[in-house]
């Protein structure tokens, strides 16, 4: 959205939209969310260092691949937000439609319910 000053802005962070790249896609590669997101791939890098450091995420090496796990239990930062979990802030938006061609598992069609 662009106000009355040409200036860009958004209701979600980053932060927010890498989270959701993830939880849609939890093998997905750090260039991939950065098209996703329109963001550069060294600004994912840095983001993805922030969840895992705030404990928002861990990831694992599966051969070249990375695996990231959200810990959806986990309470969002802001005071305005504070009473909300991850799961609770993933489960606003509709997942992602995953295409045959991709790994890591079939498409997720309901809510993040249950996958931690």
């Amino acid at each position: 959205m662009v106000n009355d000053h040409g200036r860009r802005w958004g209701f979600l962070t980053s932060h927010a939209h890498v989270l959701l790249a993830i939880a849609r896609d939890p093998g997905i590669r750090l260039r991939d969310i950065a098209a996703h997101c329109h963001i550069a791939e060294r600004t994912v890098q840095s983001i993805v260092a922030d969840l895992e450091h705030a404990d928002y995420l861990s990831r694992e090496r599966r051969g070249r691949r990375t695996r990231y796990t959200l810990r959806l239990d986990g309470m969002l930062h802001h005071p305005a937000e504070a009473h909300l979990s991850v799961r609770e802030l993933l489960d606003i938006f509709p997942p992602h439609q995953r295409g045959d061609d991709e790994e890591d598992g079939p498409a997720r069609t309901g809510s993040l319910r249950g996958l931690l």
